[in-house]
């Protein structure tokens, strides 16, 4: 009785939805904000409430590759407001926006209040206009981590770690106050080639000299919009309204007209079109996207990182992409910093065995490291952009311990056992000496077999590959010199040597089905899935209420919770030491 209705009423919404056409000349207008995460999820948000947040990254880029060939678009308006991601994810963006201008589309930024980042993706642009009223802050780049072993320690709460090696610098944050040697160098050899990368680029696209562009970050840093067209780093000042009406009348030779929807949202074009790319052959490529963390089962977090993508929704990616005989081709999109030892390893052991049957092209996103890199070596090529952060092979383990804890507050615990070592990894008290010793040498063992896993995939000895590993972080270019990847280039660059590799004509456009399929929250009702609704749903709302309240914090203090609340030994983990976000 109510399943029926709600269908009913879905069905004619959509029907609705999907009946209006777009207007045969219009500006397509595109919204970039936020991180721009790789894929949004199909049912993200709330069930009842609109989806919230920024297009995703893949979003941004099928559908900059749409309007480039299609002859309604007049102009595309990048509304750019607060972009705060990897430096990879804007050169990807910006080599899609310069495809969008060398087909013959003009590309205009809009931009409210912008920073580097907004900045860095205006410059691609043909002209960049400033929001009246607003400021243009360029103040570099900067790294920032926090430590709390010194206010843990004043609560009673400690850690003992296991590293492999020197670089893999991810337990630092607890058990350091301050960055090692290693940990200083890895961040400011990131930072050296990003910020050359930004200089170059911005002081070239807007005609100004690399020593001009640093001495306006240096010396002037905060500019009023006018002054931001003076200094040559936009083309003019408008506010909202008056751009829009201005843009409408040049383009149109009329005067703006409220009703003559000129204007088209991305939203509405995505949803107008055959997503993600119009085919006009039957032969497939399956578009596998393995996005956030690596955890074993949904729901887990890999310290404190987010729920992540688990082993078993890579199986079924890899399942359905198998069972269709269509699809003759994969692509492996990562955007992972890596995660669970033992995840990352079952999910190369999967990707290996599919990539038997079916060639697999790995396609680097912002990150692919650790174990992300490990995930990578199943790819017959590996594709990444030049500022993809990579590598990072290595493994840690944090065990904690609340003694001190115990003793402040007066706890009193009684423990029986049966065998010598039954009380060994309680988060009561530290590993002993034997026990401490077994705890580093099982770390050890993951470190061997991750080096010997790139080895025979990259064609390496293994005393090579442990000279590039140790933790050690790899921009894409320089993992190109080294030979952790194969070539550079995005997603499309992926999509196409898959064709090649699949045997699809070159000539013809294959249709891209993208994994991993997620179920709306239609579909979890009618299956009766009330345990996959309530994770959901807590999922979303505790994103919502995190988003809020700690806006600017990284996920290091929410990582103390699935920590200590155990009673474990501590996690081997491969995972990228530090976030690198450009804002």
């Amino acid at each position: 009785m109510v399943l029926l209705p709600l269908a009913g009423l879905a069905l004619i919404l959509w029907l609705n939805h999907g009946g209006r056409s777009l207007p045969d000349r219009f500006v397509l207008s595109v919204p970039l904000s936020g991180s721009l995460d790789e894929r949004a999820p199909s049912a993200s948000g709330l069930p009842f409430s609109s989806a919230e947040g920024p297009l995703s990254l893949q979003d941004l880029l099928f559908t900059l590759h749409h309007a480039s060939s299609d002859p309604r678009v007049d102009a595309v308006l990048l509304d750019i407001d607060g972009v705060r991601t990897t430096p990879s994810k804007i050169s990807e963006l910006r080599r899609a926006i310069e495809r969008t201008r060398a087909s013959g589309k003009r590309v205009i930024a809009f931009l409210h209040s912008p920073e580097d980042s907004d900045c860095m993706l205006g410059a691609a642009c043909d002209s960049v206009i400033v929001e009246e009223g607003g400021f243009m802050l360029l103040d570099g780049l900067r790294a920032e981590t926090l430590y709390f072993a010194t206010p843990l320690r004043k609560i009673g709460v400690s850690f003992q770690a296991a590293q492999w090696k020197r670089y893999k610098s991810g337990i630092e944050p607890f058990v350091r106050t301050g960055p090692s040697p290693e940990a200083e160098e890895e961040v400011s050899v990131l930072l050296d080639e990003v910020y050359r990368d930004y200089i170059g680029y911005v002081s070239r696209r807007r005609h100004l000299s690399p020593d001009s562009l640093r001495s306006i970050i240096d010396n002037v840093t905060l500019m009023t919009s006018p002054e931001a067209v003076r200094l040559g780093l936009a083309d003019g000042v408008a506010s909202s309204w008056r751009f829009h009406r201005e843009l409408e009348r040049r383009l149109t030779g009329k005067e703006p007209d409220p009703e003559s929807g000129f204007f088209v949202g991305a939203d509405r074009y995505r949803d107008s079109m055959e997503w993600p790319m119009k085919a006009d052959t039957k032969d497939r490529i399956a578009l596998i996207t393995l996005s956030g963390p690596i955890v074993r089962t949904t729901g887990e977090e890999a310290l404190g990182l987010g729920s992540g993508v688990d082993v078993a929704a890579v199986r079924r990616s890899i399942e359905g992409a198998l069972k269709d005989r269509r699809v003759k081709a994969m692509v492996l999109r990562i955007d992972s910093p890596g995660g669970d030892a033992l995840a990352s390893a079952e999910m190369l052991e999967m990707l290996d065995s599919a990539a038997v049957c079916k060639p697999l092209v790995v396609s680097m996103s912002g990150v692919a490291a650790s174990g992300g890199y490990m995930a990578a070596l199943s790819g017959r090529s590996i594709y990444a952009e030049p500022l993809s952060i990579t590598g990072s092979i290595g493994v840690y383990a944090l065990k904690p311990e609340i003694s001190g804890l115990v003793q402040k507050i007066g706890l009193g615990r009684s423990i029986v056992t049966r065998g010598r070592n039954a009380d060994a990894n309680s988060i009561y008290k530290p590993l002993d000496g034997e026990a401490y010793r077994k705890f580093v040498e099982a770390s050890g063992e993951v470190y061997r077999d991750f080096v010997g896993k790139v080895a025979r995939a990259r064609k390496m000895s293994p005393g090579r590959v442990d000279s590039l590993a140790g933790g050690r972080v790899w921009t894409g270019r320089r993992a190109l010199e080294v030979g952790l990847v194969d070539r550079s280039g995005g997603l499309f660059d992926a999509l196409g040597e898959a064709q090649r590799l699949g045997g699809i004509d070159s000539t013809r456009q294959p249709e891209i089905v993208c994994y991993p399929r997620e179920k709306s929250w239609l579909e979890l009702l009618v299956r009766g899935d009330f345990s996959a609704i309530g994770s959901r749903v807590e999922s979303a709302l505790a994103g919502r209420v995190i988003g809020r309240l700690m806006p600017g914090i990284g996920p290091v203090p929410a990582a103390l919770y699935p920590l200590l609340s155990g009673d474990h030994g501590g996690e081997v983990l491969t995972v990228m030491p530090c976030d690198i976000i450009i804002r």
